[in-house]
């Protein structure tokens, strides 16, 4: 059973029901102060106190995806695999590879928001886990594929690829069942708003359940080689897409925005295009990244303050979009970054950035759903048609 699985929840709940119960039926007879009622006693309160609390912790790992996965929880990081060529086009990717099918994410818990049909009419979402060869690190994903990707005269089309990060310490379901990404990508797709896109859904909770905002921590994890290197190095393993960074975009919300932004500005060989709704741009020092990421090293945190970087180093080949509310409370920070960003860009047109912005809506779901057809479809546009094909035989 996953660790994930409202079955557990449920019946983790009926164990601790039923432990409440015969507490207090047993209770009465076992009120001998002897040895053997003493440890009964005991034994009775450690069962319903253990089964409550395992309800409470498996509700709250559910509603935030600190762990995706028993092997998640018990065995963190991973360990990388050989890199291999993967099975013919349009198959899943065989197990034991550095993309491996999975079971884990929840994904059968979330079937009523997803596209119904099948893969020829609406596409289809993978649960796959990637493993990491440069660092080390191994994580559970979603990669939605779209109808074109099944169909046999696009066997030999590559595809364009869109990284979408979740919040911070979100799972990777919230993309599928709190922003509705893959139907609202089916929809805008089928009606010609969005070109055939492979979008592939990851947290940036890449070490539960720390914070490392997709950066490398000194002497810890390795996040931001793992976004900017070992993923596209799978995703090319398995999936037929594209090489060129041109046609790869990568966007979020919340601590995904910011992870986006900076995958964006720190790797455009990686990802051309990006997209931040209701993203931060520096990186915070707090208790959910354990204080300063850096470890003092000032140069590192420079690297990765976005703000820094406008006004300090070479303007990257990179599209930006910025995606927020005027009711937002760091609104101004981001009039203040789109300004700066504009500056740039006048004197350096390789960086371009856009915006938009509504005037209503808060640091919700409601409010990112409201934004993303307008965010894919701006993504979309950036992203180069691929350049390469699928060679011959």
């Amino acid at each position: 059973m996953e660790l994930t699985s409202r079955t557990l929840v449920y019946a983790l709940a009926a164990v601790a029901a039923a432990a409440l119960l015969g507490t207090l039926w047993l209770w009465p007879r076992l009120a001998r102060q002897r040895p053997l009622p003493v440890l009964a006693r005991l034994g009775l309160l450690t069962l319903t106190q253990a089964s409550a609390l395992a309800v409470l912790l498996l509700s709250v790992n559910n509603a935030y995806g600190f762990y995706s996965s028993w092997n998640d929880l018990l065995h963190p990081g991973g360990a990388p695999v050989a890199l291999a060529a993967a099975k013919s086009p349009g198959a899943a990717p065989e197990a034991g590879r550095l993309v491996a099918p999975t079971g884990e994410g929840g994904l059968e818990t979330v079937r009523d928001v997803l596209p119904a049909g099948t893969p020829e009419e609406v596409g289809r979402v993978d649960s796959v886990r990637i493993t990491g060869t440069a660092s080390g690190l191994s994580d559970q994903v979603f990669v939605y594929l779209p109808p074109e990707y099944f169909n046999p005269r696009y066997a030999r089309e590559r595809f364009p690829v869109l990284l979408a990060l979740a919040g911070y310490p979100g799972p990777s379901l919230h993309l599928v069942e709190g922003l509705r990404l893959p139907r609202t990508a089916s929809e805008l797709q089928r009606s010609g708003e969005m070109a055939p896109t492979v979008i592939v859904m990851a947290r940036p909770t890449v070490a539960p359940p720390r914070n490392t905002e997709c950066v490398d921590v000194p002497g810890g994890p390795q996040a931001e080689t793992w976004f900017a290197a070992d993923v596209p190095a799978a995703l090319r393993s398995a999936y037929r897409v594209s090489r060129s960074a041109d046609s790869w975009g990568v966007f979020g919300y919340s601590t995904g925005g910011s992870c986006a932004l900076r995958l964006a500005m720190r790797h455009p060989e990686a990802y051309r295009n990006a997209a931040g709704m209701h993203a931060d741009y520096t990186v915070p020092e707090d208790r959910w990244t354990d204080g300063d990421l850096f470890r003092g090293d000032r140069a590192a945190a420079q690297q990765s303050d976005l703000d820094w970087r406008l006004k300090n180093l070479p303007a990257p080949r990179a599209d930006l979009l910025l995606v927020s509310t005027e009711a937002e409370d760091d609104f101004p920070a981001t009039q203040r970054f789109l300004a700066d960003a504009r500056q740039v860009s006048a004197a350096h047109p390789e960086l371009q950035v856009d915006s938009i912005f509504l005037p209503d809506g808060g640091h919700s779901f409601e409010t990112w759903r409201r934004e993303l057809p307008a965010t894919l479809e701006w993504l979309s546009d950036h992203l180069d048609p691929p350049p390469d094909r699928e060679p011959r035989g």
